[in-house]
């Protein structure tokens, strides 16, 4: 939205977005602001599964003062929204949901799984590295100390987190910054960039004719495409072929050591192994 606006670049420009343009003046004016606006209208996901319906249900059911405390900050003119902050809340969380449907829900499956891949890279980092390789490449502007999280922003801030910590979030649309949320009650959360976000709308790069050679035309191009993880359907819409195919040439790259999966709920995400990345480095 703020893209729209004209507020933020977008990976891969507007483009996407077309050519139509809703008629939502008071969720303009809050999201058109420069430096705060809002956090009961994007408030912290509870699991990584959390929908669409669940965070409009969370927003309409903001209490009125935070609401009032909120808008009380953002720095734009609010004239045109109602002076009572529950019909205010209403009024944007309807505003926002047109949105979703008309901008982002077309093209949500292939943010999903950019943002699932970016999780599942996390996680493994945690695993294998624990938190400091979590934030080990998550931003140039966040660092880990030894017992704090620095991050470089224009407003100067300290935050003691509680019990609940602090939840990492990735997005699509926070490129190239990253964003925070400290106000209470919200619980304390860091949003950044998803990795493989630069290349979500660019077309993948054709498979090279040797490698084509050497595992075909549709494994090639999987193969070069699986640089960033992606689950069946996605690389189905982006390539061209049935989802069938994909399915069949993808079971056969596994099968060859040549890619890995990784489960995200209900999603399979595959991945290029290191196997494979060797094959697409050396065979041009």
């Amino acid at each position: 939205m703020r893209g729209w606006l004209g507020r933020r670049r977008l990976p891969g420009g507007a483009g996407w977005l077309g050519e139509e343009r809703l008629d939502v003046p008071e969720l303009a004016a809050v999201l058109g602001a420069r430096h705060y606006i809002t956090e009961f209208l994007s408030p912290p996901p509870v699991t990584a599964e959390t929908t669409a319906a669940e965070q409009l249900r969370t927003v309409r059911g903001t209490p009125p003062r935070q609401v009032r405390l909120e808008l009380g900050m953002v720095d734009a003119d609010l004239t045109r929204l109602p002076p009572q902050p529950a019909e205010a809340r209403d009024l944007l969380a309807d505003q926002l949901e047109a949105v979703w449907h008309h901008i982002v829900e077309p093209e949500w499956p292939r943010m999903r799984e950019v943002l699932a891949a970016d999780i599942a890279y996390r996680t493994r980092r945690l695993g294998e590295q624990g938190v400091a390789g979590v934030f080990d490449g998550l931003h140039p502007r966040v660092r880990l100390t030894q017992d704090s999280v620095l991050v470089d922003l224009a407003a100067r801030q300290r935050l003691q987190l509680d019990e609940r910590g602090l939840l990492l979030v990735p997005s699509v649309f926070a490129w190239p910054s990253v964003g925070v949320v400290t106000v209470p009650p919200w619980q304390p959360t860091l949003l950044y960039p998803a990795r493989g976000v630069a290349g979500l709308w660019t077309e993948p790069v054709a498979a090279p004719g040797a490698l084509a050679g050497v595992v075909g035309r549709t494994k090639a191009m999987l193969l070069t495409t699986l640089g960033r993880p992606a689950a069946t359907t996605e690389l189905a819409t982006r390539l061209g072929p049935a989802k069938g195919t994909v399915s069949a040439h993808l079971t056969a790259l596994r099968a060859a050591g040549l890619t890995a999966t990784t489960r995200r709920g209900h999603r399979v995400l595959y991945r290029r192994t290191e196997l494979g990345d060797a094959l697409c480095a050396g065979i041009r």
